[in-house]
């Protein structure tokens, strides 16, 4: 299956949901890459994920109850079970085999949601990216969700650029305009789903986030940051800040500070999407307010992001022939921009080939 516009890459996992999103029953109603799906957690903890339309009259489906694992819409009572197969009509006792609605594949895994909107014999579990500081008990962080007026591709664009956090962020993650003018990435490594990069930031002043949740405020620290983006848009920013001039680049990692930042990008539309993220720490894991401290910090940060981001959807769709340049600090986004776009056509490219005929052999065309 491939995405009718070419604008979505169809075939892999994107996350649907956390898991705390299907509690008490809720039903939720989610767009995802231009589709509407509904998603609940049956009676068994079974999570189910079908188009949110009614195959009969399109009522919307997450307007149904929820009856075991199956869901009844409540507009003429038709009930689905989880493959979306249509089980029970009210006053009819056949009911037609052709009659439901399209189910997908779902994997719950760490507390996330993932859902398959391509072809479902290729929805292999396995290809689902693994973050294991989800599940570690040294880490903690708070789960999050954020929704962006903006195509997924410009908040990629973001987050591959560490460039921007010096001026975007100067009072919150980045510190001070200084971090544009003194890091350098280390290392770009272009990699076949994406890319990772490693910048230092040597003799530095804390970040006023990374300020908030430490007792020596004012001491000067070294900061690594490494950056891993796959696709189809899913960052893993891994940040730690030691003493500076304790050894942190030859590997000493004594009186350092870790954190681990898992971003995932699921299009809602080509002009919106759901962002999902989770900023977990490895220190003071006894005190609650660290984590709460830094999600608050890291959501203003991002809100930084989302200004800049929606007004950049906006100026490209007052002109959509607007042609974006690049200068030196763009390698990463444009390798992952490129990246994406192959593996894009690679799919259409699939789904044409299976959807052409088989030529006939010469020797039957005359029989033919």
């Amino acid at each position: 299956m491939a995405h009718k516009d070419g604008i979505f890459l169809m075939n892999c996992w994107y996350v649907a949901a956390w898991s705390h999103d299907l509690i008490d029953g809720r039903k939720l109603a989610r767009t995802l890459l231009e589709v509407p799906v509904v998603l609940y957690r049956g009676d068994s903890g079974r999570v189910v994920a079908l188009d949110n339309r009614c195959c009969h009259r399109a009522a919307p489906l997450d307007l149904g109850r929820i009856e075991g694992d199956c869901l009844r819409c409540m507009y003429h009572g038709m009930k689905f079970d989880p493959s979306g197969k249509c089980i029970e009509i009210p006053g009819q006792e056949r009911v037609p085999p052709k009659l439901g609605v399209r189910s997908y594949p779902v994997v719950e895994r760490d507390g996330i949601v993932w859902i398959w909107m391509g072809d479902e014999d290729q929805a292999d579990p396995a290809k689902i990216v693994d973050f294991p500081a989800m599940r570690d008990p040294a880490w903690r962080g708070i789960p999050d969700y954020m929704h962006y007026d903006a195509n997924w591709m410009l908040i990629v664009d973001n987050l591959s650029d560490f460039a921007h956090l010096a001026f975007v962020h100067t009072n919150t993650l980045g510190g001070s305009e200084e971090y544009a003018y003194k890091t350098k990435p280390v290392a770009i490594e272009r990699l076949e789903d994406g890319f990772r990069v490693e910048r230092w930031h040597l003799d530095s002043d804390p970040p006023p986030y990374h300020r908030k949740v430490i007792p020596n405020k004012t001491d000067k620290v070294d900061r690594k940051n490494i950056g891993h983006m796959q696709i189809p848009g899913m960052f893993f920013l891994y940040t730690t800040f030691a003493p500076a001039g304790s050894g942190l680049k030859d590997g000493n990692k004594e009186g350092a500070r870790s954190y681990c930042n898992c971003q995932f990008m699921t299009p809602e539309t080509r002009r919106s999407t759901h962002f999902f993220w989770n900023y977990l720490h490895d220190f003071d894991l006894d005190d609650p307010n660290i984590a709460r401290s830094l999600r608050n910090s890291i959501e203003e940060g991002f809100m930084e992001d989302k200004a800049f981001i929606e007004g950049q959807q906006k100026l490209l769709d007052a002109d959509p022939e607007f042609k974006m340049l690049a200068i030196g600090a763009d390698a990463a986004l444009s390798h992952f921009r490129w990246v994406f776009d192959e593996r894009v056509k690679a799919e259409q490219q699939a789904a044409k080939s299976a959807a052409q005929p088989m030529a006939m052999p010469m020797s039957q065309r005359a029989t033919a």
